[in-house]
């Protein structure tokens, strides 16, 4: 899709008699960046599909290719939760040992990726992060999913790049927590033992039944089936009912966000 994004601008670009140079002095995207779409050897930038469709007044072909050229960057058996997730009006979530990728920074996302793939060269890395950082868009629309997130004590603990790191990211997430579409609790390891074994997302719409996601390191599951998901939704329910309250939860992660800062 990457490479059909840029056979599609690097035609209509010609069409139009416009050299690269020419290009970049009409948007806001330099020449290198756009020479690289054409020849698909970097992500698409966000903003960039807007741009290319109102200038050569495209019809969306750019947008479309676009979200197309984003699914295909994930694996197969996560691809069906990927296009669904922009449709949620409400989004719940279990963080197991990781914040989640729609609230992550780039710099966590960033040393998080290194870890989980220690073979991977920083193009790799650098490339899936883009992936991961356009779905962060869903938060910025006009009407931007409710999102409930029940984080383990293990995300807090376990430290992922610097303290700074993890402190920047603990008020990234409070920010999110302050504002009116979101929520965040904290399970402590005093809450013992629950029923979520991995980290898991639900997705609920305005005119569809809820789906439930579970993921774990290079697989995931979509389950659809009414009764494995009315079977999820209740272990999730007692889980969210063994965290701290919401406010208690915001206390705890300034107090833990202070100890990262001393």
């Amino acid at each position: 899709m990457r490479d059909l994004f840029g056979f599609h601008l690097r035609r209509m670009r010609k069409e139009r008699g416009l050299s690269l140079a020419d290009l970049a002095a009409e948007l806001m995207h330099g020449k290198t960046v756009l020479a690289d779409v054409e020849t698909a050897h970097r992500p698409i930038p966000r903003g960039l599909p807007e741009e290319l469709d109102e200038f050569f007044d495209a019809g969306g072909i750019f947008g479309h290719l676009f979200k197309l050229s984003y699914l295909e960057a994930f694996p197969d058996w996560s691809r069906r939760f990927m296009e669904l997730e922009p449709l949620a009006s409400h989004v719940w979530k279990y963080a197991a040992s990781l914040f989640p990728g729609l609230w992550q920074t780039e710099e966590y996302g960033l040393a998080a990726l290194r870890l989980g793939l220690p073979r991977a060269g920083s193009e790799e890395i650098e490339r899936v992060w883009a992936t991961r950082a356009a779905r962060q868009s869903l938060l910025s629309g006009d009407e931007p999913p409710f999102v409930w997130v029940v984080l383990d004590e293990s995300v807090l603990r376990r430290q992922v790049g610097s303290p700074a790191v993890m402190a920047r990211q603990i008020a990234h997430v409070l920010d999110f927590a302050d504002g009116p579409h979101a929520v965040v609790q904290v399970l402590p390891f005093s809450a013992g033992a629950h029923g979520v074994g991995s980290s898991v997302t639900l997705l609920d719409f305005l005119d569809a039944p809820r789906v439930v996601y579970a993921e774990g390191y290079g697989t995931g599951q979509l389950l659809e089936n009414p009764a494995e998901v009315q079977a999820a939704v209740l272990a999730y329910d007692l889980l969210q009912a063994a965290a701290l309250p919401p406010e208690e939860s915001k206390l705890w992660l300034r107090s833990a966000m202070e100890e990262l800062r001393a």
